[in-house]
Formats: structure tokens, C-alpha cells, sequence
């Protein structure tokens, strides 16, 4: 069996004639990744559709590879490549994407769908390119137009004998000559020769006698060279843009922008975000650790009348944990919550993980995409347990299966969410529950919104909205 076969059976529900077409495609996919030039490859979604695994890779041989190591049997995430979900999804093929590589380089991607029985999504042909030096040179140009502006207004100022303009910019400027030797700076240039060499400035003087360790950029032939460069522990941006006429260089603009308290700041945000990221860590491990001595205790045998109120608690403790693990998956923001993956999480391990003795129930969610805070989405977290137990234990008491509606919407100035069902319906006179007390209890307090549940002719509608407003 060879490998594309047996990775599709291992992690996706492809059938063997869809396995087949894919075999199929892996024929070509050198002659492609030849004439192309690029890498190319073939993901296919695994069983659960929240990743894809390559099944299959070529690297070009007329072309440089994007990868240093293969990355067969890699799994490939959302966060990453989002064109190549994308395509899963909507089955539209995708042209010059941005996204990462495997092995975190910039690329440009290109993807088209492999349809399968029914013109059903089973893979995608996914072709990279790098872009890291079409960006550099991107960079390049865009910093070589500001410098021509900032010349331009130079010339103009000294036309209309008026001040430099570099005497009242923040950046430090030098106009060195072909041998290094320093013709002009400005007064924020003096300062740095002053703070960083404690030396007084001298025009005339070398470049190298006040920066040694930047000589050898000083030489480089480029006509724009960006770097950042440590001065005396100091992080400095350092463009040198150079004056060549009729292919002779005539000398550089050097200009130096200090980084170093955007860098410390940078730091400071890193060491905090793997705190705050531990910290969930802790909490969601903690979380689960008491539930597992709960699951202990009840195998252990408690009193019949008991084990419905250990099963509440235990659904509520594992709805708070899944909050930090959608917060721990989420490798771009640490403290966002997609909320219809967490209320869909929530519903699935209330619905699908027991028996309810005997009836089949379904739930079904509906909504787009939407981040709320980590303290929100507790909030929401045990509500949702809350209704949607409410649904599982009394719906459908007299019924042999039940449907489960769950609608997120967005308004303009909040969420709604809506829980429906088709059971028995719900009536005022029923006997209050401690589940409905920690709802109301729950959105009037955190959430700062309001609840209403009623029955009609079709079951009942229990509705949740809270003020919310999308962080731009």
C-alpha cells in the first residue's frame, strides 16, 4: 500500500474510489511542480474537517524548493492557510494567496479543488511560491520613494531659503561622501554621536570613527540597504539610500530610527502573552483534573438520587474548561473565544456523550464566526450548558428522538443566541430549576443582558442577548 493510500486511511473518511483520484492527480504532480516552478502538494481534510494532512508533495527541479524537509503526513492549519480552507468550504479555487509554509516562510499560494463522486471537495492541489525577496524588495522601494520625497522637500526648502526640513525630524540623518566621510547631519544626528560615543561631532570626520561596526554596510554596493543594528545596546533601524550618478557612487543618505523602545515593548508583550497563555494552561488542566475526581467518585458508587446533580456539575466544570481550550487552540489572540465553535463544543459533549435512555437527539448550529472576551465567554459557556441540558433532561420526555436548534446572530449592538426544540414545550407553571437561576443569574450579572424562554406550538425557545460591540 503505498503512502497516499494509507495516510487517507488513517486520518480522513475518504472512500477508495476517491482515494483512487487522488492517486490519480500525485501522477502529475512532479510534471506540475516542474513547470511551474513551485512546490506543490495535495491536502486532505481529516475526519473531524478542523485540519488537513498532505498526503502528497513534489518539489520543483527547475526551481529552488520553498522547503528544506518534506512535509508528507504534516498537518496543516487554518490559522496558517486559510485559502486552503477556503477551498474545503466553499469548493472556489483560490489565486496568490498569502500564507505561511509549513516551515514558516512567506509564500504565495495558489489552490484549486479535487472533486471527487458527486463534485464532492476530497482534496485540494495546492501550489507555493516564495515571496520572501519580491517582499524585501517591496520594503525596498517603498523606503527608496520616502527618501526621494524626503529629498524633494530638501531641494525645496533650500530653494525657497527656508529650514532644513531634516533639522526638525525625529530620525537621525548623516550625508556621507564615498570615503565614509560625514558632510552634513542634523541635530538629531549630533545628539546620537554624542550619546553613543561621548564625543563631540566634527564635520569632515569618518563615518566608522563614530560607528566602527557599521562599515562594512557603509560599503555594501546596493542602492538601499534596511537593517537594524545594535549601537552600545541600542536597537537602531539604519537605512543607507546611495547617490550614484552615471553608475559612480557619489556617497549615501544614513538615516537611523531608534527601535529600542519598540523592541523592549515587543519583549514585555511576548514574556506576557506566554504567561497569560500558561495561566490558561493551568486553569483548563485544574478544570479537568476536577472533573476526573468527580468521574472517580461517581464510578466509585454514590446514591442514585445523587448522580444526576454529579452529572450537572460535572457538564459544568467541562464546559468552563472548554473556554481555555479553544483559548490554548488559538494561536493568533490568547484571550478571543470563537463562540459557535465553543457552543458547539459544549452541545456536542451534552448530547452525544450519554445514552438519555434510550431516544435519539440531534442538535444542529447555525451562525458565523464571531470573538468574544475569555471573562464573556465563561459566561456564555455555562449558560449554553445550562439550556441545552434543560433540553436534553425534559424536552423530550414523552418522545422517542428530538431535534435541537442553536442560532448565533450578531446585531448591531449584540449577540443573540437562540435555543430551540421541538419537545413537549415549556409552560410558567413548570417547577423552577437551579439551571434557569444560574442563566438568569448569569447573563444579568456577567453579561449584562437579558433572558426570555416561552413555549409555543413547536417545543420551546429560550433566547440570550447581550450587549457586544466588534473590537476594530
Amino acid at each position: 500500500m503505498d503512502t497516499v493510500a494509507t495516510l487517507c486511511q488513517l486520518h480522513t473518511d475518504l472512500s477508495d474510489e476517491d482515494i483512487q483520484k487522488i492517486q490519480e492527480v500525485v501522477q502529475n504532480l512532479q510534471l506540475i511542480a516542474d513547470l511551474n516552478q513551485a512546490n506543490v502538494f495535495i491536502d486532505c481534510q481529516t475526519r473531524e474537517k478542523k485540519h488537513a494532512i498532505v498526503v502528497a508533495e513534489a518539489a520543483p527541479t527547475t526551481a529552488k524548493s520553498v522547503y528544506k524537509n518534506p512535509v508528507i503526513g504534516k498537518f496543516a492549519y487554518e490559522t496558517f492557510e486559510p485559502a486552503v480552507f477556503y477551498t474545503f468550504r466553499t469548493s472556489k479555487p483560490l489565486f496568490l494567496n498569502h500564507a505561511l509554509s509549513q516551515e514558516g516562510k512567506k509564500v504565495e499560494q495558489s489552490v484549486v479543488p479535487i472533486a471527487g463522486v458527486q463534485n464532492r471537495v476530497i482534496g485540494t492541489l495546492i501550489m507555493e511560491k516564495d515571496i520572501s525577496e519580491k517582499l524585501q524588495n517591496q520594503s525596498k522601494l517603498k523606503a527608496l520613494t520616502e527618501a526621494n520625497e524626503t529629498l524633494s522637500e530638501l531641494l525645496l526648502g533650500m530653494a525657497e531659503n527656508q529650514p532644513f526640513i531634516p533639522e526638525v525630524i525625529e530620525e537621525s540623518l548623516f550625508i556621507i561622501d564615498k570615503d565614509l566621510r560625514i558632510q552634513y547631519s542634523n541635530p538629531a544626528a549630533m545628539n546620537l554621536v554624542l550619546e553613543m560615543c561621548s564625543l563631540e561631532f566634527e564635520r569632515g570626520t569618518l563615518f566608522t570613527t563614530y560607528f566602527p561596526n557599521l562599515e562594512e554596510i557603509c560599503r555594501l554596493p546596493d542602492e538601499l540597504v534596511i537593517q537594524e543594528v545594535m549601537i552600545h545596546n541600542k536597537v537602531f533601524q539604519m537605512k543607507k539610500i546611495a547617490f550614484v550618478q552615471h553608475e559612480n557612487n557619489c556617497g549615501s543618505f544614513i538615516i537611523f530610527r531608534d527601535l529600542t523602545e519598540l523592541r523592549e515593548k515587543e519583549r514585555e508583550l511576548t514574556v506576557k502573552t506566554v504567561a497569560i497563555r500558561e495561566i490558561h494552561h493551568r486553569v483548563k488542566n485544574n478544570l479537568q483534573t476536577v472533573a476526573s475526581l468527580l468521574r472517580l467518585q461517581m464510578r466509585r458508587g454514590i446514591p442514585e438520587e445523587s448522580k444526576v446533580h454529579f452529572v450537572e456539575s460535572l457538564n459544568r466544570i467541562l464546559s468552563i474548561a472548554s473556554v481555555y481550550e479553544i483559548i490554548l487552540s488559538n494561536s493568533q489572540n490568547q484571550d478571543d473565544v470563537e463562540i459557535v465553535s465553543l457552543i458547539e463544543k459544549i452541545g456536542n459533549m451534552l448530547v452525544f456523550s450519554e445514552d438519555h435512555e434510550g431516544r435519539k437527539i440531534t442538535v444542529d448550529y447555525s451562525g458565523k464566526k464571531i470573538y468574544i472576551k475569555s471573562n464573556l465567554a465563561v459566561a456564555v459557556a455555562l449558560t449554553i450548558n445550562e439550556l441545552i441540558q434543560n433540553c436534553v433532561k425534559h424536552a423530550f420526555a414523552k418522545m422517542n428522538e428530538g431535534k435541537i436548534y442553536v442560532v448565533i446572530k450578531e446585531e448591531a449592538s449584540s449577540i443573540r443566541v437562540l435555543v430551540r426544540d421541538n419537545g413537549i414545550g415549556y409552560t410558567p407553571s413548570m417547577k423552577p430549576s437551579l439551571g434557569l437561576d444560574i442563566v438568569k443569574m448569569m447573563i444579568e450579572h456577567d453579561l449584562s443582558g437579558h433572558f426570555t424562554i416561552e413555549g409555543t406550538s413547536e417545543g420551546t425557545v429560550a433566547t440570550v442577548e447581550f450587549p457586544f460591540l466588534r473590537e476594530e
